[in-house]
Formats: structure tokens, C-alpha cells, sequence
């Protein structure tokens, strides 16, 4: 059985970010994936001004089918961070902004272990009661496998358990549907498409860059990332024009 597409009538971006906090010093790795507290205000302040609304995946969903039309953006968080329930509910919720945060259901409370390796800084993750609590703030949550595995270096057994098993874990904590699934460092093939659909989920996001066009898969959404060095123009360019569309690859 195929996955629907989208039949949005505009492109309709999906931003992604990962922690919103002050970047470490220069030198450290991937200290492009961290926005400033302040920065991210202002971004969410800009889209009020220029007529968008943020949502949830689920949310999102009635407009990427075609069911509904307006200006309006997707809002992704990956990995579960707590700076996230931190420093972006407050400004989502001053904004009346729905978003998802894709968590790892087996490392809530953790840190970002999977990371180690690469020698990227360990930072703290929500724990159960504070993923409750970003849910209490209006916002959903969406399932990033159990341990934040490579999709496409783990076995079919493996793959199903993670996939599956973070929207059971998930929905136990939270006592909501998970609907929305993200593919960790945007690895995966068909069949993991295959595995995302069969586990129930209504839309899986990717690392594929572009804003959501009419026939996009909904297990395969691209989306538009947010780095430190996205400025106000930089950020209207990838919202509102091509700029994200040109570099898919």
C-alpha cells in the first residue's frame, strides 16, 4: 500500500531545529545545530509579523493534504533537548505556536549519548514529567526511534523495534496519539518508509532540505533547517521563497 501525498496548494516549509541555546565556542562540533534563546524569538516574532502561523506536524497535516489553506509553517524540534521546553515554549506559547518534538523514548532524562562518539557536547534531555509538561504547553510530541539509531545499519528486527517501539513508549508517557515519526540523521530506505507506515504514523520527516511541495510523500517530508548563522533574511528566503527548494539534492 503506497503513502499519501501531499496536496498543498503553496509550498508549505517545515523548519527544523535542535537545541535553542547559546552555541559553545567556536571550533566545536556542530555548533551550527544550536539558536540563540534570542534569536529564535525574534524568528518566531518575524513569522507573526509576515502573517504565519506555526503548527504541530498534526496540525500541519489538514493543510499538507489540501483540506485547509493559509500561511503557515511547520515547527520541528529533533532529539527532545531541554532547552527546548526551556527557552522555545515560552515563545510559542506567547505566540499561540503549536510545534513537534521528535524524542527518543529509552534516553529521556539522558543526554544526547548517541552523539559521543563525534565529540559533540552532552546535553540534557526532557525526562518524563518535563516532555508532560511541553505537551501541558500546547505542544505535541512525535517519535525519533528508542536510542536514536542509524536506521540503515541496524537489522530489519532491530529497525521495526525502534520504530514501533518509540511510538509505544511514547504515547504510554504522554496518554496521546504519536503521529508524526522522524528518521534519526535522516538515514533510512523504503523499507523503513514501510516500517513507519505499518507502526501507524500519519507523516515521517526527513533531513531532505525543501519546503513541502503538492505530491510529497507524507512518510518522506522534506524540511527547511534553522542554523546559528540563519539570519532574518536568510530565514524570510528559506520560508517565503526557492531558497530551500534549489538545494535539494
Amino acid at each position: 500500500m503506497p503513502s499519501l501525498v501531499t496536496a498543498n496548494r503553496r509550498p508549505i516549509p517545515i523548519l527544523v531545529y535542535h537545541q535553542i541555546e547559546i552555541a559553545p565556542p567556536k571550533g566545536a562540533v556542530f555548533r551550527s545545530l544550536y539558536v540563540s534563546p534570542a534569536a529564535f524569538a525574534r524568528q518566531m516574532a518575524f513569522l507573526r509579523l509576515l502573517g504565519y502561523r506555526g503548527l504541530s506536524l498534526s496540525a500541519l497535516l489538514p493543510y499538507l493534504m489540501g483540506e485547509r489553506a493559509g500561511k503557515v509553517v511547520g515547527i520541528t524540534f529533533d532529539d527532545g533537548y531541554l532547552n527546548n521546553l526551556t527557552y522555545a515554549l515560552p515563545v510559542l506559547v506567547n505566540y499561540d505556536f503549536s510545534s513537534t518534538c521528535y524524542a527518543v523514548s529509552q534516553q529521556l532524562g539522558k543526554t544526547n549519548g548517541w552523539d559521543c562518539e563525534a565529540g559533540i557536547a552532552q546535553t540534557p534531555l526532557m525526562n518524563n514529567a518535563q516532555l508532560r509538561q511541553w505537551c501541558a504547553g500546547g505542544q505535541e510530541v512525535g517519535a525519533h526511534t528508542r536510542h536514536h539509531v542509524r536506521l540503515t545499519q541496524s537489522d530489519a528486527v532491530k529497525s521495526l523495534q525502534e520504530i514501533c517501539g518509540s511510538k509505544t513508549e511514547l504515547e504510554a508517557l504522554t496518554g496521546s496519539a504519536v503521529r508524526n515519526f522522524c528518521y534519526p540523521y535522516g538515514d533510512y530506505d523504503s523499507d523503513h518508509v514501510a516500517m513507519a507506515r505499518s507502526a501507524g504514523f500519519a507523516s515521517a520527516t526527513t533531513t531532505q532540505r525543501g519546503r513541502c511541495q503538492t505530491g510529497e510523500d507524507l512518510l518522506q517530508l522534506p524540511r527547511v533547517p534553522v542554523l546559528r548563522s540563519t539570519t532574518l533574511p536568510l530565514f524570510w528566503l528559506k520560508v517565503a521563497t526557492g531558497y530551500e527548494d534549489r538545494r535539494r539534492s
